[in-house]
């Protein structure tokens, strides 16, 4: 689905200025981009050298924002392509006064140029476009090729954590992490049917969504082999 385009945009996208890093799209191959360094300096952006999170498609914000006011201690850089729901998801995170949020606007193919190799802690996926046609299997967030990259970014003990509603594509993903050499820490077929197992879930604006129309919500843990 396409996000609405938002009223005054610019001059919202304006306002959080100090909260978002935008950068153009690259058209040559991923492969020959990411063999640059244009490293974000999060120490200097956020000020200390807390551990720091990622959320690779942040969505409005909601799970970030939430997330980030929870763990005080924890820097969090939130991904987003979209200018219309990136400058949604900033605007919360200002408005509740949070200083451990970055935004970046950017394909997460590219990440390795701006984040620096072993400084994620972990990474979330929550309701990655599951991209349904075999023939777009390539993008989906799971692919083995994003996986080398994540592998590239996550620390010596880094994880990822998914979400989503899509059984195929959950099931997709599970078979990438094996072919890729992850192990798979904690599987769920149905998160909110265990509430006791989750309990620091934090329902996204799609898992609200999903769960009102009685979808079970899929979720794993994987990290690469060490």
């Amino acid at each position: 689905m396409r996000p609405r385009h938002k009223k005054n945009l610019t001059k919202r996208l304006d306002a959080c200025k100090d909260n978002i890093i935008h950068i153009e799209n690259d058209a040559r191959d991923y492969r020959e981009v990411i063999k640059e360094q244009a490293w974000i300096d999060t120490a200097a952006y956020f000020g200390n050298d807390n551990p720091i999170h990622l959320e690779i498609g942040c969505g409005m914000g909601t799970f970030i924002a939430t997330l980030a006011a929870r763990n005080p201690q924890i820097n969090y850089i939130a991904v987003e392509v979209v200018a219309d729901v990136i400058v949604v998801a900033a605007e919360k995170v200002r408005e509740a006064g949070l200083k451990n949020v970055l935004f970046v606007r950017v394909d997460a193919i590219y990440l390795p140029k701006y984040l620096a190799p072993r400084s994620i802690d972990r990474i979330y996926l929550n309701f990655s476009c599951p991209y349904p046609k075999n023939s777009y299997k390539a993008h989906r967030l799971t692919h083995r090729k994003f996986l080398a990259l994540y592998e590239r970014l996550l620390t010596a003990d880094g994880e990822l954590l998914q979400k989503t509603d899509n059984r195929r594509f959950f099931e997709f993903s599970v078979l990438e992490f094996s072919a890729a050499g992850w192990e798979i820490s904690d599987l769920c077929c149905d998160l909110h049917a265990e509430p006791e197992r989750y309990p620091d879930n934090i329902i996204t604006e799609y898992e609200n969504r999903f769960l009102k129309l009685g979808q079970p919500i899929y979720c794993l843990t994987a990290a690469p082999k060490r």
